[in-house]
């Protein structure tokens, strides 16, 4: 299929599947975070990996952890490949801190130091709030708000008190206006939105800078597919975004960069909404978003 032109800036490369990119054009130095040490939760697909790849185009080692230690190995292989820099997967479990104590002790002692935090771990799914369980909105809060607490308190208790550092949060739009079938997901961003002002503000005296990516609709994401972004796609109803598209992972990871570097170097308990304008203007259209739903129960039965 041949992508349409568009108006405006070039897109950068990007693929829709969890590999790396077969070709790279930097838009920063690409030692813009030389020798830098980058732990990236989350970090074995989606989002997550492209960050990981283009933080080590750019002379960065990291380490990627989450649960799933094959798909880690796997993720680690194809970034060290293509970038040349160190990559070590770490198995670890966000709502559970001495298990993120073990990995970042894991990270200094084979790396010697570490540099950004990228909370980028997350849980989500469409349910209108009448049909979610309690538990199922608790599971979303401890994966996305208490996860990013957890890991942001460890990695600055034993390094980033005493040597400064970067954190970035993945956050979303989502709790900006209500959006419909998404009340676990948007509260759980809302709050760390909110943490992340906190924590630039009490960590700020230690050299240690916190801010937000909030990304939109982003293609090639599980995200992306599991709440309906390829079926919205192909019913052209990106045209209510202003830059009428869906972003990529390699402009959310670019965005990332930006925050964890140099470049940022004066911003801190900031958000960066990249979203091409779309909680802006995007339809909340509830009835649309509850066929979506059911649909999506009634392929899973």
């Amino acid at each position: 299929m041949v992508e349409p032109q568009r108006r405006g800036e070039p897109v950068p490369e990007d693929i829709g599947t969890d590999d790396c990119l077969t070709s790279y054009t930097h838009i920063y130095s690409p030692d813009l975070l030389k020798d830098q040490v980058a732990f990236i939760t989350g970090g074995g697909s989606g989002i997550g990996l492209r960050i990981a790849e283009i933080f080590m185009r750019h002379g960065c080692d990291t380490v990627i952890a989450s649960r799933n230690l094959d798909r880690l190995k796997e993720a680690a292989q194809k970034l060290s490949a293509a970038s040349g820099r160190r990559c070590i997967p770490l198995c670890l479990d966000v709502r559970q801190p001495e298990s993120i104590a073990a990995a970042v002790d894991e990270t200094l002692r084979e790396l010697g130091r570490l540099d950004i935090l990228i909370n980028n771990a997350a849980g989500n799914f469409l349910c209108p709030a009448d049909s979610l369980s309690f538990n199922g909105f608790k599971t979303v809060i401890e994966i996305d708000t208490m996860g990013t607490f957890n890991t942001s308190k460890v990695v600055y208790e034993k390094w980033f008190k005493n040597h400064g550092g970067n954190i970035v949060n993945i956050s979303a739009t989502l709790g900006y206006r209500g959006q419909g079938l998404q009340v676990h997901a948007g509260t759980a961003k809302a709050a760390n939105d909110a943490m992340t002002r906190h924590l630039a503000v009490e960590w700020g005296p230690s050299g240690v800078r916190v801010n937000s990516v909030a990304p939109g609709p982003i293609s090639g994401t599980e995200g992306f597919r599991r709440l309906g972004g390829l079926s919205r796609e192909a019913d052209a109803e990106f045209q209510s975004i202003p830059l009428q598209r869906a972003g990529n992972k390699t402009e959310m990871a670019h965005c990332t960069l930006f925050l964890a570097s140099k470049a940022s170097s004066y911003v801190t308990g900031s958000i960066l909404v990249a979203d091409g304008g779309s909680w802006m203007t995007s339809a909340n259209d509830i009835s649309v978003l509850l066929g979506f739903w059911s649909s999506e129960k009634k392929r899973d039965k």
